[in-house]
């Protein structure tokens, strides 16, 4: 039997226990493109030692956690640098024009009941599964 949907549960809970954990220390909503953003346009200096905290986490969690894994992960990204550049700019301005990402309005607004993360999911969703249409298979450069 296939195990690979362990790995997106146990991640799955994690998300979703630091997400509960943020908020019940912080009483805020853990959006990560709200705490990134909050360092790069100086709005949230006021809190920097814990936003520089939390992206410290982000990028040396998975790094720990490595070597207690000995299964090979499969990313299928593509070799093309400027499509990568593209999509990482596409995600950082959808994600500043919607007011939140995947963790803020997915994680932590359909745990909420927030009609607007809700939205905000449904539509991200759409145009990801359209990127992927548009790209992959019309396109083919993804």
């Amino acid at each position: 039997m296939e195990m690979d949907w362990i790995w997106g549960l146990v991640g799955g809970l994690m998300i979703g226990s630091a997400a509960a954990m943020f908020l019940l220390v912080n009483g805020r909503i853990m959006g990560a493109s709200g705490i990134v953003g909050g360092l790069v346009d100086r709005s949230g200096w006021g809190t920097w030692p814990e936003r520089l905290a939390f992206v410290a986490g982000l990028i040396a969690v998975p790094a720990l956690m490595r070597p207690l894994y000995n299964v090979e992960v499969s990313t299928n990204i593509t070799d093309n640098l400027v499509i990568i550049v593209a999509a990482g700019l596409l995600v950082g301005i959808g994600s500043r024009v919607a007011n939140g990402c995947t963790s803020g309005h997915g994680v932590c607004g359909i745990s909420r009941f927030s009609l607007r993360g809700i939205g905000a999911t449904v539509f991200y969703l759409l145009a990801g599964g359209i990127g992927v249409v548009v790209f992959r298979h019309l396109l083919g450069v993804i």
